[in-house]
């Protein structure tokens, strides 16, 4: 085996721990950020909305996360879905404070979302032939 084979070697081992090792991190800070977020509402006795989705969102970080830890892909849709539901709470806790031009931007960049969403889903669709399946959809890129 020649020497720069055994470079490429090494330089691919040292990327690959260093993405085990950070997926390892955000996995756990995800986990500790929702876990704090979990026990303020414990302690205050009730869960408002954007509580909730901030829950949400955490819940589609760490499956994330945890499709790359397992696919080494990257989910697209989840990371749409993040993008979602972050706008959507933006709007939920801000809309007092924002103008009607802030708001109808919020609401559109939902909307391309959305459509993003839907694009991708009828893409799916579109290359399998039985219908698009979960893991389908969730295929990101690498």
């Amino acid at each position: 085996m020649d020497v720069k084979t055994r470079i490429d070697r090494f330089g691919n081992s040292l990327v690959d721990a260093f993405l085990l090792a950070g997926l390892f991190v955000i996995g756990f800070t995800i986990v500790w950020s929702a876990a704090s977020a979990y026990m303020e509402i414990m302690r205050a006795g009730h869960a408002k909305l954007d509580e909730i989705l901030l829950l949400f969102i955490y819940l589609e970080l760490g499956a994330i996360v945890g499709i790359y830890f397992k696919t080494d892909r990257l989910p697209v849709l989840f990371l749409l879905y993040v993008a979602i539901t972050a706008l959507t709470r933006y709007l939920a806790v801000d809309s007092k404070m924002l103008d009607m031009a802030s708001i109808l931007t919020v609401t559109g960049s939902i909307l391309l979302l959305t459509m993003a969403v839907w694009v991708l889903q009828v893409a799916a669709s579109k290359a399998s032939p039985g219908g698009p399946t979960t893991s389908d959809l969730d295929q990101g890129v690498q």
